[in-house]
């Protein structure tokens, strides 16, 4: 399956939105912000812009959602599809889904500071959930499962620099438990919608599949 390597900042300009994709590093010297800043400036000079279509609408979520979760439009096609499967709301599912991808519940428990980090973790095999290595980034937990990494790779610089952003922005959401001696997370339960990583309108996606 194709990969994409280029820019991070390009796929945040392409929907001209932040996801954040570079962890710290999108703090400071964003494109977007600065793109933001020019298109203020343009407006005042040039009048009114072109209003976007429903459809584009509809697709900006899914492209939003997409891309912030770092995953290729088949993927995607596979979470919405078990999401449409379940017995609550689907837009809701689907985030649910998203969210406790293995490389997401890395990067939230602390781990690494970005999603592309933490799939990087997982990819070389450091990290085990219930004391076996699972090195699927797209991996989905459930509540009960224990994500832990071994003493080697918790003291990469990596990991440290992702640990020590974490203590500082206390960012770790409630569905995830965290032993800090031990250096494991564990999935409690299944995180609320108010509790996702994305900010997309997930009715907006669902009808964008509907049509």
């Amino acid at each position: 399956m194709s990969r994409y390597t280029g820019p991070s900042c390009k796929k945040c300009r392409k929907i001209n939105q932040k996801l954040f994709l570079k962890g710290t590093k999108c703090h400071t010297n964003c494109l977007v912000d600065r793109a933001a800043k020019a298109a203020k400036e343009k407006r005042f000079s040039s009048g009114p812009q072109n209003k976007m279509s429903d459809y584009g609408k509809h697709l900006r979520e899914k492209q939003i959602a997409r891309l912030s979760a770092q995953v290729s439009e088949a993927q995607f096609k596979r979470f919405f599809s078990l999401a449409s499967k379940d017995k609550g709301q689907t837009g809701a599912a689907l985030l649910r889904f998203l969210e406790v991808r293995l490389d997401n519940v890395v990067r939230r428990l602390g781990f690494a500071v970005s999603l592309k980090a933490a799939r990087q973790i997982v990819n070389h095999g450091h990290v085990k959930v219930n004391g076996r290595i699972l090195s699927i980034p797209s991996a989905m937990l459930k509540p009960g499962d224990e994500v832990t990494l071994d003493q080697k790779s918790s003291e990469t610089a990596l990991v440290k620099q992702g640990l020590e952003h974490a203590e500082k922005t206390t960012q770790r959401p409630s569905f995830l438990s965290w032993d800090a001696g031990s250096k494991t997370g564990k999935l409690v339960r299944w995180p609320d919608r108010a509790e996702s990583s994305i900010s997309v309108d997930e009715q907006l996606i669902v009808e964008f599949y509907s049509k």
